[in-house]
């Protein structure tokens, strides 16, 4: 198990760092002669159409926000249907600490951006903002350590990784949702009974799943509810073990996992941050950067994160609803906390959600998330560099 642990976590730390380069690109481009030429590109017009039936247009950046994303949050989903059945996250004991402090992470954080937006409905919109976590940046941290966080300590990030995005996914579903079109929900209802029956009746070519997925992400898409949802319901109905035509034990969801993780994390992700990481530095400025929206980004992320996961932990752990990670100390644990507050990615796809026009806040939104997120990074990697780790304990 610590073998497939620190093969994900070297791809992750990879992924991590040209996520760092691609937002570090589109900052340069967007601050540089080049700015009209990436604006232009992010608003480069694609259409997809299918005589009078399907008529899609949108820029190159909802493209990327809305399509790309659904194979991001598949892959999501087929990570969490593994860690629930047969992984990390299979049994009670293994659920409960991850899993509480996932929430302390996502209550906390909120609680913190609203009250410094009380009373202002537009800037609320942004109140999930805070709450998310970026894995591949904070898993990519913890590789840099080396042999000095135990195993179990990059564990429990994953695991907590993986509610937090359960959160997010629920967040997206309920408070994000646009006017509902009964039509296409009823379309969308249809392809999921036929993704269930491939389930049931044990179906494994996932050539099947996968068309009924591009029907089901156009369906969302018209219907309202916001398209990336697609990629978890398909993830959730492709079967975990299944008998081939060989009479051969397989694992659709493991074989599909194989395939995109390579995608996502070295293309998809790093391209979402490209187009969404290019603030426009020259309409920010300190005065502008202190409003109360960005001000609750950034406190929820560097602030909110750290508090409410390491409180929730502790609070867990001392009422022995949950069990300590082994061979780790409280200040290991609290520099994990810190971590969580690498909001990044995650935090950017759900600001492109809340508020469509950046332009209210001069950008300093998106700011305010790299603010945080690499705040608590830094904080972070220099706790956990420089805290022993528990003496007569092998990790």
């Amino acid at each position: 198990m610590q073998v497939l642990v620190k093969k994900y976590i070297r791809k992750e730390s990879t992924s991590g760092i040209i996520l760092i380069f691609a937002t570090l690109l589109a900052l340069l481009l967007n601050n540089s002669i080049f700015s009209e030429f990436y604006t232009s590109f992010l608003q480069t017009e694609i259409v997809f159409k299918v005589g009078h039936i399907l008529d899609i247009q949108k820029p190159l950046i909802l493209w990327i926000n809305d399509g790309l994303m659904a194979i991001f949050f598949l892959l999501i989903g087929l990570e969490i249907k593994r860690e629930l059945i047969a992984g990390h996250l299979s049994t009670p004991s293994k659920i409960a600490l991850p899993a509480i402090a996932a929430l302390g992470g996502m209550v906390v954080p909120a609680l913190i951006y609203f009250i410094f937006n009380y009373g202002d409905d537009y800037s609320l919109k942004g109140w999930a903002i805070p709450t998310a976590t970026d894995i591949a940046f904070a898993l990519g941290i913890l590789s840099l350590l080396g042999r000095r966080i135990p195993a179990s300590l990059k564990i429990f990030l994953m695991a907590l990784a993986i509610f937090d995005d359960l959160g997010a996914i629920l967040i997206i579903a309920l408070f994000y949702t646009n006017d509902l079109s009964f039509h296409a929900i009823s379309l969308a209802g249809i392809c999921i009974l036929l993704l269930v029956l491939l389930n049931r009746f044990k179906v494994t070519r996932l050539g099947f799943y996968i068309l009924l997925g591009v029907l089901l992400w156009i369906f969302v898409l018209k219907s309202g509810v916001h398209a990336t949802l697609a990629g978890i319901i398909v993830a959730f109905t492709i079967p975990l073990h299944a008998i081939d035509e060989k009479r051969k034990l397989i694992s659709p969801v493991k074989s599909l996992q194989h395939h995109i993780h390579y995608w996502v994390a070295f293309y998809i992700l790093p391209l979402f941050a490209f187009v969404n990481a290019g603030v426009d530095l020259s309409y920010t400025s300190l005065d502008k950067l202190s409003n109360p929206t960005s001000m609750g980004i950034i406190f929820g992320l560097f602030i909110g994160k750290q508090l409410g996961v390491f409180l929730f932990s502790y609070l867990a752990i001392k009422y022995n609803i949950a069990k300590f990670p082994r061979c780790t100390n409280w200040a290991q644990l609290y520099g994990v906390s810190v971590l969580t507050g690498i909001g990044f990615t995650m935090s950017l796809f759900i600001d492109s959600l809340a508020f469509e026009n950046s332009n209210a806040f001069f950008f300093t939104d998106k700011l305010a998330i790299l603010i945080g997120s690499f705040a608590s990074g830094i904080m972070g990697y220099l706790i956990l560099r420089f805290v022993k780790s528990r003496r007569g304990c092998s990790i």
